[in-house]
C-alpha cells in the first residue's frame, strides 16, 4: 500500500512552471518595491490598500472595505484600528443602519494620495517598461479569466459539498487536477 507522502512524491510539478507561483513571486515583488516607497513615510503595505480603496470610494461599509481589499474581517478591523491611530480615518455608524460602521477618509488620509498614488504608477510602470500596450491589455484580461475561472471552479466545488450526500462522496477537483498533470505549465 503507497503512502500519502510516495504519492505526492511522484508529481512532478516545478515551481519554474507552477504559474501559481509566478504569481505569488511577482505580487511580493510588486509589494516589496512599493513598500521600499511607502516606508519613509510611515505607511505600511497593509494600510495602503485600505487605502487605496477608499480614494476611489470613500464611506464605505467596514465589510464593503473588507471585499474590496480582499481581507478578511478581523485583519481589517485591526487595519483600520491602526489607520484610525494614525490620523488617516474616522469610523462612522450608518445612520440608515445602525449596524453598520462607515469608514471616511480624513484630510490627512486624502492628502496622501497625491503623494502615495505616483508611487505605485511608477512600480507597475517599471514592472511593465519593455511591455507593449497589447500586451498589458491581454495580461489585464487573462488575470481577470484566471479569477473568473477559480471563482466558477470554487462555486462548483461548493455545489458538490453542499449537495446530495451521494454527490459529496468523491472529493470535488479541479479540471485537469491529477497525478502528475498541471495545464499549462
Amino acid at each position: 500500500m503507497r503512502t500519502r507522502r510516495k504519492a505526492t512524491a511522484d508529481i512532478a510539478y516545478p515551481l519554474e512552471r507552477s504559474i501559481g507561483a509566478q504569481l505569488r513571486f511577482t505580487y511580493r515583488a510588486l509589494a516589496q518595491a512599493l513598500q521600499f516607497r511607502l516606508e519613509p513615510h510611515g505607511i505600511p503595505i497593509g494600510m495602503w490598500y485600505f487605502l487605496r480603496a477608499l480614494w476611489e470610494e470613500d464611506g464605505l461599509s467596514q465589510r464593503e472595505l473588507s471585499d474590496r481589499v480582499g481581507a478578511m474581517a478581523p485583519t481589517t478591523v485591526e487595519q483600520l484600528r491602526n489607520m484610525e491611530e494614525c490620523g488617516l480615518v474616522l469610523r462612522r455608524r450608518s445612520p440608515a443602519d445602525r449596524r453598520k460602521i462607515n469608514v471616511f477618509l480624513t484630510a490627512k488620509g486624502r492628502a496622501l494620495k497625491p503623494l502615495m498614488l505616483p508611487y505605485a504608477i511608477g512600480v507597475v510602470n517599471a514592472a511593465l517598461k519593455d511591455f507593449t500596450a497589447e500586451e498589458v491589455g491581454i495580461m489585464r484580461q487573462l488575470l481577470v479569466r484566471m479569477r473568473r475561472n477559480i471563482g466558477a471552479a470554487n462555486a462548483d466545488a461548493s455545489a458538490v459539498e453542499t449537495g446530495p450526500p451521494r454527490a459529496r462522496a468523491g472529493k470535488p477537483r479541479l479540471p485537469g487536477a491529477g497525478r502528475g498533470t498541471y495545464a499549462h505549465g
